[in-house]
């Protein structure tokens, strides 16, 4: 993986969007939250089942956010974020990260065909912890 890439995703002044996030604590999507939330980011929770977490508003989708994200983090099923990717070009979005498990070769080349910088195959809170910024 394009370790500048990466960087570039993690710069502290990126507005985040979690689509996946979970109540859960073992799930991943309620793991990246909170993790990105801790390292002081900006990080807009996005799921369409729940209405708050951590107290603050849960977002049905990308389009209802109070801003446009910087990076917009999936953690969700391949054919979900087949559609997210979708609706990322519509929004102007520029950088999507896949966590392991919610890419599909589809939504990659998607991204790639529509000038969409992807990170796949990387664990946002594996990578942020790894660099040092």
């Amino acid at each position: 993986m394009n370790e500048k890439l990466i960087k570039e995703f993690l710069k502290k002044e990126n507005v985040f969007a979690v689509v996946g996030v979970s109540r859960n604590p073992a799930k991943y999507g309620h793991q990246v939250y909170k993790d990105l939330k801790e390292a002081g980011y900006t990080v807009y929770p996005v799921n369409p089942n729940i209405d708050e977490i951590f107290g603050e508003r849960c977002y049905n989708s990308l389009t209802e956010l109070p801003e446009k994200p910087d990076v917009v983090d999936t953690v969700v099923p391949p054919v979900v974020t087949e559609k997210i990717v979708e609706e990322c070009k519509e929004l102007g979005i520029e950088r999507v990260w896949m966590q392991p498990g919610s890419e599909s070769e589809h939504a990659i080349n998607f991204c790639t065909r529509n000038k969409i910088k992807v990170v796949h195959d990387a664990c946002v809170m594996v990578k942020r912890r790894d660099a040092s910024f």
